[in-house]
């Protein structure tokens, strides 16, 4: 018997290979070179917390090759089982529909092959714990917080970029934190700050509330600029979460949970799943109706 097991350890003893063949993570994608780099590093990582397991990298859009694609090549080199792991923050529109169309084609294509769908990392510790290195790095310990995220459509997923910046402001220690979103919705992160000077803010630290790099966050940074300027008040860039060693755990957790059959989602507020009110459209709505070309294919397939 392992002697982690014999000490009454479960956690190492859950640590044991599994019988899965492949896991793919499918990442959003970018046209930023760095950010590309950045998604592939995150299979690294999983790579090295999971060796027993053979991980490929897909994307939804904007780079090769397409998670349909990495999902084909697993299956051809002899994968009989794959875990499909989101390599996302929030449960939003491509966590919800475009990586379920991902789960759902590959299944119509490769019968005899197990798909196991995965849930994103969300705001997990070991997500704060990076985040909050990350404001540590830029001696930020104390100062006002403006967290950006990236902004969507789905309620559910901007309502967690708030639970995550209150989480992180405990952790830094911030008595003020405010939220910001590079696209999609309100506030800006130019009205995010606007918001933290109106409380007194005198200085302010800002966070990327990202994964990876790309154009989204350099626009961040290049706000921040504008408005430091604009102000005469220092805005310090703490950069974003990026492929950090203390991530590669939670993707094997990630991983983990759906080969146990325990990847489930939090879906009291979900659009998709219950009338949200102004957006009552959603519900029951078909899975790939985001704006990948894998949506595309899947409403495509569905509706002629």
């Amino acid at each position: 018997m392992d002697p982690d097991v014999r000490a009454g350890h479960p956690a190492t003893a859950s640590r044991q290979p599994h019988p899965v063949s492949a896991v793919l993570l499918v990442a959003h994608g970018s046209r930023s070179p760095e950010g590309q780099q950045e998604m592939l590093a995150f299979g690294r990582l999983l790579a090295a917390a999971a060796p027993e397991v053979p991980v490929a990298t897909g994307f939804l859009e904007l780079c090769q090759p397409p998670a349909d694609q990495a999902l084909d090549d697993l299956v051809a080199a002899g994968a009989t089982q794959v875990a499909v792991l989101p390599l996302m923050l929030a449960p939003a529109d491509h966590t919800k529909s475009d990586v379920p169309a991902v789960v759902l084609l590959g299944r119509r294509r490769h019968p005899t092959v197990q798909l196991l769908p995965a849930r994103p990392l969300g705001t997990d510790l070991a997500v704060l714990a990076t985040a909050a290195a990350r404001l540590h790095e830029a001696g930020a310990t104390g100062l006002p917080l403006c967290l950006v995220a990236r902004g969507t459509s789905d309620p559910e997923a901007n309502a967690e970029a708030y639970r995550a910046a209150r989480l992180l402001a405990e952790a830094n220690r911030s008595r003020l934190v405010e939220v910001g979103f590079a696209g999609v919705t309100w506030p800006t992160t130019t009205e995010a700050l606007e918001r933290l000077v109106a409380q007194g803010a005198r200085e302010i630290v800002c966070l990327a509330w990202f994964l990876s790099t790309g154009l989204l966050v350099q626009r961040i940074w290049q706000d921040c600029a504008a408005f430091s300027r604009a102000r005469g008040l220092p805005v310090r860039a703490a950069g974003h979460l990026g492929p950090d060693p203390r991530l590669g755990p939670l993707l094997r957790d990630r991983l983990e949970e759906a080969l146990a059959g325990r990847a489930t989602m939090t879906c009291d507020v979900c659009a998709y799943r219950a009338p949200f009110p102004g957006l009552e459209d959603r519900l029951g709505h078909p899975l790939g109706v985001g704006r990948s070309h894998l949506a595309a294919t899947h409403r495509h397939h569905h509706h002629p």
